[in-house]
């Protein structure tokens, strides 16, 4: 199968559970539900890459361990905020803005759809990649994988802990990594896309595997993650949130200003 092929299969796949999902959040008023669907559908186009990609075995099995792991974690660590919790404030915000216009969010869980496809470039490039040993870029994609996942949880773990107990009710989280970042699960997110740089290698596109740490640096600071956060945050917290903005960096991980 052609490179191309295997991409568009991604992309018309994706857009057939997206309308599923979509009926979903319709019947149950919540579009959370997108968030679950793209994570696994990124997993799930992960394995597919791997399965029809004709790179080295080592490239392939990586790809498949790495990217299905990372995305089929993603979606049940989403699913569980889903099912137990309000819907989303940025999806309440556009529902309100929309009127509830369920056309509307149908184009959206459709460009979400075509956000799989473009985000799964990376993945491709990495089916087609030629590692023959595992050391040292193979070492450098586990590496990568592991302490991205691993600081991912982690900071979302001190933030559940958190939020659990009652006297911190108001306050800002500055424990653990988010007194260092205001945003480390974020961070974390985005290095993760470096290890299927390293996985590429070889592979006659491995250029496209960079698309990962762009795209998805320029989404969370600028599109979907950061702002829509950060504007919630200002909303309910106020001043004692500007002050932790003065102090602690954005989005790298770094030692917090004293004012």
């Amino acid at each position: 199968m052609s490179m191309l092929a295997s991409w568009l299969v991604v992309w018309i796949a994706s857009a057939v559970v997206m309308t599923v999902i979509w009926e979903l959040s319709r019947r149950t008023v919540n579009a959370g539900y997108v968030d679950v669907a793209w994570s696994a559908l990124m997993g799930a186009a992960a394995v597919w890459y791997s399965a029809v990609g004709d790179g080295s075995s080592l490239s392939r099995l990586l790809l498949a361990l790495l990217g299905g792991l990372w995305g089929f974690r993603l979606a049940m660590h989403l699913l569980v905020r889903v099912l137990n919790e309000e819907e989303d404030g940025r999806y309440r915000r556009l529902r309100a803005h929309w009127q509830g216009h369920q056309g509307k969010f149908f184009a959206f869980f459709q460009l979400q759809a075509l956000a799989v496809a473009i985000f799964s470039v990376p993945f491709l490039a990495a089916g087609h990649g030629e590692l023959l040993d595992f050391w040292p870029w193979g070492a450098a994609a586990v590496l990568v994988w592991v302490v991205a996942l691993g600081g991912e949880w982690l900071a979302d773990r001190q933030l559940a802990i958190f939020r659990a107990d009652p006297a911190n009710r108001g306050r800002v989280c500055e424990v653990g990594l988010w007194r260092y970042s205001r945003h480390p699960n974020y961070f974390f997110e985005w290095l993760h896309w470096f290890a299927y740089v390293f996985l590429a290698i070889g592979s006659p596109i491995a250029w496209l595997a960079w698309l990962g740490p762009v795209l998805m640096f320029v989404s969370l600071n600028w599109i979907s993650g950061v702002p829509f956060v950060e504007q919630q945050a200002l909303a309910s917290r106020g001043e004692l949130y500007r002050d932790y903005q003065r102090r602690v960096s954005r989005f790298f991980l770094w030692w917090p200003r004293k004012t």
